[in-house]
């Protein structure tokens, strides 16, 4: 396998970042800048209630597609490209056998079918907030965070998968992470980082004890042979196989580097790499983030640090289950149809004035993670009238995601004392938006800036690359880089922070009660696939 001083020839990096509903794959050159983007989309299945899942292969097909756009649009490619790296959505789990063939679709970060499973996992006499004393305390000791209630998390999917499909789980030879599987079919290695490993919440995050941990093991039920050798995520871990070159256009045993969860990606490449320093994503879903020193947890709000993929650096994500994703949904409700990029920002540009007695909304169409975990939550429209028009509904999605992100931060910041004094970068693809941009200033009475909001796990993962292939002296001496390039500034209004205020203060008043009014009347046993 070659090493960073091996590698002299090529002054590009292809990285590719995996989401959702599609891979932004991008040309990144020696001083970290987009040469060239391409986008492939591939289809996302909702089985049932619950239920979501991606076919592994539509991913790498999408993948060969963008790079193909991508030799179209650089000279040479193929010739210049000196690594490929990769990023993507994380909490999948997919069956492989020996060949890493999945046998069945991903179940993806969406799929929530296993959360009564995982709350059976870690309930129990005597319970604090649904999590049996003694297990949250193992749980917290060792890997600094336990299984989310809401079925999010991949222990949760491994056990649906265990007692629901018992002959998949016993044939499958590894269980893994998106990365993990498209890392495979680059290299022929089953590899997963650090911050995919601390999320099945069978590793042992303590420093100088990093690893897969047996007494989680033994806790769960769930066995460690099924899962991969974790790796660094700034490291090569494989060479381009002979087919996987042939399917990408490019050369044979090119460096394949570890990469990252789309979360450390996505804060490597916002810039914002100091101790403390946060930023805020709103793409599909959303999240408060940002690298702190120490390992810190909240209990009672449901976010904690993992360990990142680069260096087990703690990694704070505050994940909330929909923000771009409600914005997409209303303009397809009201529009009736499939939502472009170009028609969700005309979409989303005419919001008209905003007023006092706009309804109010809660953005928890797939339940919610941060800062309460239940997915039994759902988005609501509070005080709707006849006087409500199509432009009202738009300026609430829009403020009901903005007060959502408040909703996070404000416990964020409680916790963990962060400075709230310097710019907050915002990324994802909602931060393309400049009306949203501009209230999410507004609504946390911060500046909030924005370079390349959508490209920003692009740029994270070609940072790690950077690192690895020597380019740069390591991954943070690259995101310094990207740190510190011109960008778009949105500063709070003073008029508009005194009327979100005052609509935050209702809203406010009224979470509770829809909290409690959600959880006593969702009908049991959802996972199991019946409607809910």
């Amino acid at each position: 396998m070659p090493t960073a001083r091996e590698i002299t020839d090529g002054d590009l990096v292809i990285a590719a970042d995996f989401g959702t509903s599609g891979v932004k794959v991008a040309a990144v050159g020696p001083t970290l800048e987009i040469l060239a983007k391409s986008i492939a989309a591939y289809p996302l299945s909702l089985p049932g209630p619950g239920r979501a899942e991606q076919n592994p292969q539509d991913w790498w097909d999408a993948l060969s597609r963008a790079v193909t756009d991508l030799a179209g649009k650089v000279d040479r490619l193929s010739e210049r490209v000196c690594a490929i790296v990769f990023c993507a959505q994380m909490c999948g789990v997919l069956p492989v056998d020996r060949e890493g063939v999945p046998l069945r679709p991903c179940l993806i970060w969406l799929d929530k079918r296993s959360a009564q499973l995982s709350r059976d996992l870690v309930g129990g006499f005597p319970s604090v907030l649904g999590y049996n004393v003694a297990k949250l305390v193992r749980w917290v000791r060792t890997a600094n965070g336990a299984p989310s209630l809401n079925g999010m998390d991949p222990t949760g999917k491994m056990l649906w998968l265990k007692r629901h499909e018992p002959q998949t789980f016993e044939r499958s030879h590894r269980l893994l992470d998106v990365k993990d599987w498209l890392i495979h079919r680059a290299t022929g290695r089953f590899t997963m980082t650090a911050d995919s490993a601390n999320l099945t919440w069978l590793m042992d995050t303590r420093p100088g004890r990093e690893g897969w941990s047996q007494s989680l093991s033994r806790m769960t039920g769930l066995p460690l042979e099924k899962l991969p050798e974790i790796v660094e995520g700034s490291s090569i871990v494989g060479e381009l196989t002979e087919r996987a070159a042939h399917d990408l256009g490019l050369k044979k045993g090119l460096p394949v580097i570890g990469g990252s969860g789309d979360a450390t990606a996505t804060a490597v490449g916002s810039g914002a790499v100091a101790d403390g320093a946060l930023h805020v994503y709103a793409g599909t879903s959303g999240w408060v983030s940002g690298f702190f020193d120490r390992r810190i947890i909240s209990i009672p709000h449901s976010f904690a640090t993992i360990a990142s993929s680069v260096g087990n650096r703690p990694l704070l994500i505050a994940t909330q289950e929909s923000a771009g994703t409600a914005f997409s949904w209303l303009a397809t409700l009201l529009g009736g149809g499939e939502v472009s990029d170009d028609m969700l920002a005309e979409f989303l540009e005419n919001v008209g004035d905003r007023t006092l007695h706009d309804p109010l909304f809660t953005p928890w169409l797939a339940g919610e993670r941060v800062p309460v975990d239940d997915d039994r939550l759902r988005g609501t429209f509070i005080g709707l009238t006849l006087q409500h028009d199509r432009q009202a509904m738009v300026r609430s999605v829009l403020e009901g995601v903005a007060f959502n992100t408040r909703w996070a931060y404000s416990k964020v910041i409680k916790t963990t004392k962060a400075p709230e004094n310097e710019p907050l970068p915002l990324v994802g693809g909602a931060g393309q938006n400049p009306v949203f941009a501009q209230l999410l200033a507004d609504t946390l009475k911060r500046p909030v800036v924005v370079g390349e909001p959508r490209y920003a796990g692009v740029l994270g993962s070609a940072a790690m690359a950077a690192g690895a292939i020597g380019w740069y002296a390591d991954t943070w001496a690259a995101a310094k880089a990207i740190g510190h390039r011109a960008d778009k500034v949105y500063e709070p209004d003073c008029e508009a922070m005194e009327l979100l205020d005052a609509r935050y203060a209702r809203l406010d008043k009224l979470r509770g009660t829809l909290v409690k009014l959600y959880r006593s009347s969702v009908i049991p046993k959802a996972e199991e696939g019946t409607p809910a």
